[in-house]
């Protein structure tokens, strides 16, 4: 095995420095534990940005990626494949939707559920009624069209101008701001995060997700929700619409699914459900058989584990409430998707600090330490995690 150097060597000489890396190369995961090349064990407070939702190497997505790539890897979409076929119907089941497009990643996803957005709307309206709205402090993905409809401009729209047309954005909870949207007569869709993640783990608020959602169907606006990060079971329910009791028209999601192989999509509600057609959109990856295995093993073990998903959530933040930390301000979120509010820029220093301690974690916005735990993660192992926390930030 490579020891750090030289890995570190390898990705500065051939690899683009669009990242901002830690000073870290992992070399084996197990459960809700890492190591690095040093032999050095960590407890895994960010799995991969939400993705390893059931940990690292669990035996039964193991099994399930090893056997099906010892049978059929990849045949393109031309044909058909019975793990992308059970995986369908397993997802509308779970979500109530009624089909669903395979794609390889969450910022792929949206861009799927904006063009049938656009499509169900000139089908019907003709041209001219395309326009998005989505919410300040957003985030949609890194795609021309999903950076336009993320709603943060200052930070990501910079350098890569022209932005794709046809977005607009509104404050968060603001249903004024929404209402008055109608009168442009030009609005498709409302799109939204029903906890912003990048934005810095933000809950929408019931009354307001309620409100928009009845306005979008007085108005004929598809209803879209962004799952990429609160699907497949992170915030305690498959999808995070179902803590909300409404139904969006189209879901996109992706990170979780997998379990750590590219897999996203979106799903579609009864009025989209006729919306594309042959032709209409495509991806040569998408519904890859092995990355399907991967995410049927993940919805069986989450079956076991989604029961305990809010219950962890509500331990971690009294513990964490019980610690009185400093520097501290708040902590919220839902379900295993957890940001705590530090004062000033201290999100950026905790970080490292609790990376040297033995836990990974992540930053959300501006000021927000981020916590995505896998979802299987035991309470023994939070535990651990929550006593690096607390000695960290008592420690200074």
């Amino acid at each position: 095995m490579k020891s750090f150097d030289e890995i570190l060597k390898l990705h500065s000489e051939n690899i683009l420095p669009t990242y901002g890396r830690y000073p870290v190369a992992f070399a084996k995961g197990e459960g809700c534990k890492l190591w690095d090349t040093e032999g050095k064990e960590y407890i895994d407070f960010a799995s991969g940005i939400g993705v390893n939702s059931v940990g690292h190497s669990h035996p039964k997505w193991v099994e399930a990626v090893c056997s099906q790539a010892g049978m059929l890897a990849h045949v393109s979409n031309l044909f058909h494949t019975e793990p992308s076929a059970v995986l369908a119907r397993k997802l509308c089941e779970i979500s109530g939707m009624k089909g669903v497009f395979f794609s390889n990643s969450g910022a792929e996803s949206v861009e799927g559920v904006i063009k049938t957005a656009r499509k169900y709307s000139g089908d019907k309206y003709g041209p001219g009624r395309h326009t998005i709205i989505t919410l300040e402090n957003s985030f949609h993905g890194r795609t021309m069209a999903a950076l336009t409809a993320t709603g943060q401009p200052e930070k990501f729209h910079k350098h890569f101008h022209p932005f794709v047309q046809g977005f607009r954005y509104v404050p968060a909870n603001d249903f004024a701001a929404l209402e008055a949207e109608a009168k442009a007569k030009d609005v498709c869709a409302l799109l939204i995060e029903f906890v912003q993640g990048e934005g810095g783990i933000m809950p929408l608020d019931a009354e307001y997700v309620k409100k928009a959602a009845e306005f979008c169907k007085k108005n004929d606006w598809l209803l879209i929700a962004d799952e990429v990060q609160t699907g497949i079971g992170r915030t305690g329910e498959w999808f995070a619409f179902q803590n909300y009791g409404v139904k969006p028209d189209i879901l996109a999601f992706a990170k979780g699914i997998a379990g750590g192989l590219p897999l996203g999509g979106f799903l579609v509600g009864e009025k989209t459900r006729a919306t594309l057609g042959a032709g209409d959109h495509g991806t040569t990856y998408g519904g890859n058989p092995i990355c399907c295995s991967a995410a049927l093993a993940v919805l069986e073990i989450l079956e076991t584990a989604l029961p305990l998903v809010k219950e962890k959530g509500a331990y971690i933040r009294e513990k964490i409430t019980k610690m009185n930390l400093p520097y501290v301000k708040e902590i919220r979120g839902a379900g295993l998707m957890l940001g705590i509010k530090l004062e000033g820029t201290a999100h950026t220093d905790a970080v490292k600090k609790l990376l040297d301690a033995g836990l990974v974690a992540l930053v959300a916005g501006a000021d927000i330490l981020r916590f995505l735990p896998p979802l299987t993660i035991s309470m023994e192992e939070i535990d651990a995690g929550l006593h690096i926390i607390e000695k960290v930030f008592k420690e200074g």
